[in-house]
């Protein structure tokens, strides 16, 4: 075993997750409004100025919080096969959505969002763009491979393949499960797919 201390960076790294992970069990435990930055600081055993070194507030602590969350467990796949990676990806996201840590999180943060406009701007810079990015580069991909329609600008497609999703967490009692997925990403290929064309 080696006894190289870890560097610098790799330090700066393992804290970073700590303060996220903690970030996300103190909202499960206590929801947007009881969070803050001096429980933060507590709970992790750091001074609160390393955490505003690098959040200038709650909302931007707890956003990249959910954020690294969704990028790191819910990347999307690349199979070569299109509808399956959305599909199997959309069933994740489902299934994230709708339980914890994510689920309850980001509906209390949707509800203080819509009083606070600074709080909706930083919510979609930090945590909507990335996902609907994420979903226009994987789609993207494969109209580059010839599995989508050349010609097609797919921007709009991405916003209503991942708005679909948040609608039906967010606003309706209808679950995110595999029929609606199917559905959602049948329209989609008939619209944009270029089997059987």
């Amino acid at each position: 075993m080696s006894n190289t201390p870890a560097s610098p960076r790799r330090r700066g790294a393992a804290r970073t997750e700590e303060l996220l992970r903690v970030t996300l069990d103190l909202a499960a435990e206590s929801g947007y409004a009881g969070l803050s930055i001096e429980a933060v600081s507590r709970r992790a055993g750091v001074g609160k100025h390393t955490i505003y070194r690098r959040w200038p507030s709650k909302a931007a602590l707890l956003l990249d919080a959910l954020n690294h969350v969704w990028t790191s467990d819910l990347d999307y796949r690349d199979t070569g096969d299109i509808r399956g990676d959305l599909r199997e990806q959309f069933i994740r996201s489902g299934s994230a959505l709708s339980q914890p840590p994510i689920g309850p999180i980001y509906r209390a943060v949707i509800a203080e969002a819509q009083a606070d406009s600074a709080l909706r701007a930083t919510l979609h810079e930090r945590f909507l763009a990335t996902v609907e990015r994420s979903t226009l580069d994987r789609i993207t991909r494969a109209q580059r491979t010839g599995e989508l329609v050349a010609d097609a600008n797919l921007e709009f497609a991405a916003e209503v393949l991942c708005g679909t999703l948040y609608y039906r967490s967010l606003l309706s009692t209808r679950p995110i499960d595999e029929t609606a997925i199917d559905g959602l990403l049948d329209m989609f290929m008939a619209a944009y797919g270029t089997t059987g064309r």
